[in-house]
């Protein structure tokens, strides 16, 4: 693994509604290197910080303060538009980063079109063929549904090819924001196992917020867990291999000073 950072933030800081009774510290200081090839989990409570940031880093509000890196270029103050070209996110919520009325093939096409420096996207034979290679690698029988329109396949399905679309153009940076948490636990386990697979494949930098405490530390090589706006564990290698569910509980009262008291990470440990 390359130990030049394809991602950096250094002190980044957001408050919103400043000067208000409903100001809200978002972010609060948060310095963080992702290198090429890291698969991070991030994981906290709700409010933790954990969407924010990956809103900071896609451009969605820019920071009051810090500077963030990609790929060498500051995007700081880049719109998101411009760094869309290099990162691939998912959401929640299977219906977003799909277009509903279009078919499978195009919306892959779509996507495409930022690998292929095309300025318009139309399919042809040579493409057709790539994304029926594409789909099949799913084991979900999508390749022999290109024509069908996305908007009828279910949400595991949607989901599955949306992760094909956020990492088809090659994208710097993937990032994945619960993006099992709307799936029934068999679809979820599926989603995420070809998760795992297309990323080992493609080796993209990766962060993947989960409330699953158990799967934050199985899978990738680091994890990060937040609170009020900022990384206080950042836990890899033989400290990570070795660590138990209940280590780790341990570390973040000692470093939050609280307990944790959520109740979806909760239920996620009874599992």
């Amino acid at each position: 693994m390359e130990n030049t950072p394809i991602l950096q933030l250094k002190d980044v800081k957001k408050t919103f509604h400043p000067g208000t009774p409903d100001a809200k510290t978002a972010l609060n200081g948060v310095t963080l290197d992702v290198s090429n090839g890291d698969f991070i989990t991030i994981i906290g409570s709700n409010g933790a910080g954990k969407s924010t940031l990956f809103n900071a880093i896609c451009g969605t509000f820019y920071p009051d303060e810090g500077s963030i890196t990609l790929n060498g270029k500051d995007i700081t103050d880049a719109p998101d538009y411009k760094r869309a070209y290099e990162i691939g996110r998912l959401f929640q919520d299977p219906m977003k980063g799909t277009a509903p009325h279009m078919t499978i093939e195009e919306n892959m096409a779509l996507a495409y079109c930022r690998k292929a420096s095309k300025s318009f996207f139309a399919v042809n034979k040579k493409d057709s063929a790539y994304f029926r290679e594409l789909l099949s690698q799913l084991g979900l029988g999508l390749e022999d549904r290109m024509k069908t329109k996305i908007g009828l396949l279910s949400g595991g399905q949607r989901q599955a090819v949306s992760l094909l679309m956020s990492t088809i153009s090659d994208p710097k940076l993937l990032l994945l924001d619960e993006h099992t948490a709307a799936l029934d636990p068999a679809t979820a386990a599926k989603v995420l196992e070809i998760t795992v697979n297309i990323v080992e494949k493609t080796k993209t930098a990766t962060m993947m917020i989960t409330h699953d405490i158990r799967a934050a530390l199985a899978l990738g090589n680091r994890t990060i867990m937040m609170d009020e706006g900022r990384i206080i564990l950042d836990i890899s290698g033989d400290q990570r291999k070795n660590m138990t569910v209940d280590d780790l509980l341990t570390l973040y009262s000692k470093e939050s000073k609280k307990q944790l008291a959520n109740d979806r990470m909760l239920f996620s440990l009874e599992k």
